[in-house]
């Protein structure tokens, strides 16, 4: 089983972004996802990200979203986290405004572990403490402390 820590680095984790649209947050999530695989062009990265969007929102509510594609060109699962400065409109389905986007990228062939890693990450951004503290927090290191530690916590299975 993939682990969560193991998909994304303090470096690709940011806070207080200003973003004041949901393809602009996507925008950014591409970039810092590129920024740390050269074989992913941040372009096609975001082309993905959007189309995924087209068949319906990846906003699982709460103020959280979970963008995600499969691609080719990558041989490893890799993520970007941010947290905006201020909502933004993301269409998940209570309405609620966004503020916590997790985008994770897959080689094309993970289609299993694609999934695994969605239900792990949905389990994750339902804790709804854990989405209170990473709120709070006051930089990339601590949100991703509380993400490692919260998947510690749980063990893995």
């Amino acid at each position: 089983m993939i682990k969560i820590a193991d998909l994304i680095t303090p470096e690709r984790i940011a806070c207080d972004i200003q973003v004041t649209s949901k393809k602009r947050g996507l925008e950014v999530l591409s970039d810092m996802v590129a920024g740390s695989d050269s074989a992913l062009p941040a372009n096609a990265i975001f082309d993905k990200l959007i189309s995924r969007e087209k068949l319906g929102s990846t906003g699982l509510g709460h103020g959280v979203a979970l963008p995600h594609a499969r691609m080719d060109g990558n041989d490893t699962a890799t993520a970007a986290f941010i947290r905006t400065s201020e909502a933004i409109d993301f269409d998940a389905f209570d309405n609620e405004p966004v503020d916590l986007l997790f985008a994770l990228v897959v080689p094309e062939h993970f289609t299993d572990e694609h999934l695994q890693i969605l239900a792990r990450l949905a389990e994750m951004f339902s804790d709804q403490p854990l989405c209170r503290r990473l709120r709070d927090a006051n930089d990339a290191d601590a949100m991703y402390e509380l993400l490692r530690d919260w998947e510690a916590a749980q063990g893995s299975t």
